[in-house]
């Protein structure tokens, strides 16, 4: 069962081409397991043993299941991101270098590590929006060229003696892909328009706006002397989307509503009406209590409660940047997932919230190891403060150890991502 879990991990992040492929993803798997989607625009109806999700945006998505019983009526949450870091397409992105080489102008979403995109085939993915049956709701379809298509190419050593000490690299020139060679048959306007409508068959005409990320065609898989290591796309933060989704899926509750929110735009401070700094969340939850039947007061005195994790990922020590770690909280791979500590509240740890998640996993033989930054270093955010400011309840941050965050390739220990689940599991068990 684990190495099938790793393996169907890894499928996921394969099939996960952009964060509306991620979510898409999501949906597919909820509606194998008979969950009903709700829309934003309907009113909701709902019904105790049901289990149901919504989206926004094509790039968010919430998903919750309601106990046969209500015995009290509160929330177990858990909030994790579907973005990563990456390369966006600008508009009208066609441009030629040197007089040969046709490249595709894009921006930096997030922060990823350049050079780690260098050197490799790559591809787009996204969303295509068509012409629907009204013009403030447009048809979105999901595209992919599904081949090897670019590459950002490197400049040889000769011509930079220099690139062992450190290169810094221009977003705006460097990162573009080459796309083609220029040729007496090329056309540059609608270049890419015309390209995605012959590769995913797609009228030209139809299409009003993209949505395209570039994404690494290389594959990912286990590997070490032990097949314990684990090296994919977008671990961070795909791992907790799919623990906290096969959480929910195992788990066996009995009271109180289970909740799995799947944000988007974490990876740029989350402020879109899709991202956790947004009222997507607390209007959901409101929604829910009113499709039960629940007074304002009844809602509040269930937010006071409830219970939030925000799962995201956490660094692993270094095998040769050991200094970079904190002197005596120093996560390793496949020793369990971490929690996360923060005394300027970048996470939402406190005491309380670590004892809850800390008796769960004594209870049932989690491990787990703790995080906190090196006082010397500024640590990276998360989505956990966010949501907490919008919705007041007690929250704890955590996730799996890795290494090369942020990197077009991550790695991470097979044994966290089970042990992250196994707790997301047990939490909503409870």
């Amino acid at each position: 069962m684990k190495k099938n879990f790793i393996k169907e991990f890894i499928s996921f992040t394969e099939k996960s081409k952009s964060v509306f492929h991620s979510v898409s993803e999501i949906e597919k798997i909820l509606l194998e397991k008979k969950f009903s989607e709700i829309r934003l625009q309907e009113k909701w109806e709902i019904e105790l043993g049901g289990k149901y999700y919504f989206k926004r945006n094509d790039s968010s998505l919430i998903a919750f299941t309601l106990p046969k019983n209500m015995k009290n009526f509160f929330f177990k949450l858990s909030c994790n991101h579907t973005d990563t870091p990456g390369f966006k397409v600008k508009p009208t992105p066609e441009t030629i270098s040197e007089g040969s080489y046709v490249r595709f102008n894009t921006e930096v979403y997030g922060g990823p590590i350049l050079n780690t995109w260098l050197d490799r085939p790559l591809s787009l993915a996204g969303r295509v929006l068509k012409k629907g049956k009204s013009v403030f709701q447009p048809k979105v379809e999901l595209v992919d060229i599904d081949r090897d298509l670019m590459v950002i190419p490197n400049i040889a050593i000769h011509q930079n003696r220099e690139v062992n000490d450190g290169t810094k690299l221009s977003r705006q020139f460097d990162m573009l892909p080459v796309v083609t060679l220029l040729s007496e048959d090329f056309t540059r306007e609608n270049y890419l328009m015309n390209l995605i409508a012959q590769e995913c068959g797609i009228e030209r005409e139809e299409i009003l706006d993209m949505e395209l990320f570039l994404y690494d065609r290389n594959p990912g898989g286990v590997f070490g002397a032990e097949n314990n290591l684990l090296l994919a796309s977008k671990i961070d933060n795909l791992a907790s989307t799919y623990a906290g989704l096969h959480g929910l899926l195992e788990s066996d509750s009995t009271d109180g509503i289970n909740v799995l929110a799947c944000f988007d735009n974490e990876e740029v401070g989350s402020r879109s009406k899709q991202g956790a700094d947004s009222n997507l969340l607390l209007n959901g939850l409101k929604r829910i209590a009113l499709a039960l039947g629940k007074s304002e007061e009844e809602f509040y005195q269930g937010i006071y409660k409830s219970f939030m994790i925000s799962v995201d990922g956490a660094h692993a020590v270094h095998p040769a940047k050991g200094g970079k770690t904190d002197i005596t909280n120093r996560p390793k791979l496949n020793e369990g997932f971490v929690i996360k500590h923060a005394a300027n509240h970048a996470y939402t740890t406190d005491a309380h919230s670590a004892a809850v998640i800390k008796r769960i996993c004594q209870e049932k033989g989690i491990k787990f190891q703790e995080f906190v930054n090196h006082s010397d270093e500024r640590g990276g955010s998360t989505l956990g403060p966010v949501s907490a400011g919008h919705l007041d309840v007690n929250s704890i941050d955590l996730g799996i150890p890795m290494l090369s965050m942020h990197s077009v390739k991550e790695t991470a220990g097979t044994e966290d991502i089970l042990s992250l689940k196994e707790l997301l599991k047990e939490f909503y068990s409870y």
